[in-house]
């Protein structure tokens, strides 16, 4: 039997970052909270089936980026980053950590695959961004609800649980897909030699108001 595990990495050890174990009937099999970046590598290093899955982890922020006026006085970052009397020191304009990138990258040459993942852009695709605040106990429940009741998780809590589960969850089901529905699966771009993958089309969801909508647009 395959697994399916999805890392909800974050951008420092300080924040809590979420993985989680699915299998083919998209069962839950393990929910887990790491924080330091030994202890991801403590996870898949002692997770006994770790040949037989496939893994699927978010590509986190770097929250060191354009700090205070730098945020304000940046914004057009490609100028910035192009303008050679603008020196870019210790890669201030890089949106992206790199953190444990060079550890999947290992587990690739081990023969296991590995891809990446953008929580936001990926709730997007798969129609489970909310109106609500990012990562506020709305956004946190609309996404729970969504899971459980659009993706047949039944087996969720009925208390509120931690963004980073869920975002790790949301990995997993991008993993499976990926191994599943190749065709339905399209690359982003790619950071540090994995690629950034993404849903085509909602799998679950109609999207046949989506395609209104657009014919609509367009007919305007």
């Amino acid at each position: 039997m395959n697994y399916y595990i999805g890392l909800s990495l974050a951008s420092s050890s300080g924040m809590d970052s979420g993985v989680a174990v699915i299998d083919e009937d998209n069962n839950l099999i393990k929910l887990d909270k790491l924080y330091k970046m030994n202890d991801v590598i403590y996870f898949f290093e002692n997770f006994p089936s770790l040949n037989n899955s496939k893994i699927c982890a978010s590509v986190p922020y770097d929250r060191t980026m354009l700090e205070g006026k730098w945020r304000i006085l940046a914004k057009p970052y490609l100028p910035v980053a192009t303008n050679k009397n603008i020196p870019n020191r210790d890669n201030w304009t890089q949106r992206h950590s790199s953190r444990g990138a060079d550890y999947f990258r290992e587990l690739i040459q081990r023969g296991i695959t590995v891809s990446r993942f953008d929580v936001y852009m990926t709730r997007q695709s798969m129609h489970l961004n909310s109106c609500y605040k990012d990562r506020s106990p709305q956004d946190c429940k609309f996404l729970q609800l969504a899971l459980k009741n659009e993706w047949g998780f039944d087996s969720l809590p009925s208390n509120m649980m931690p963004m980073s589960h869920m975002e790790a969850i949301l990995g997993a089901i991008l993993a499976k897909e990926n191994e599943v529905h190749p065709e339905k699966i399209r690359t982003l771009y790619e950071f540090r030699g994995l690629n950034v993958i993404d849903i085509n089309k909602n799998i679950r969801i109609s999207t046949d108001i989506f395609d209104f909508e657009q014919d609509f647009c367009q007919c305007k």
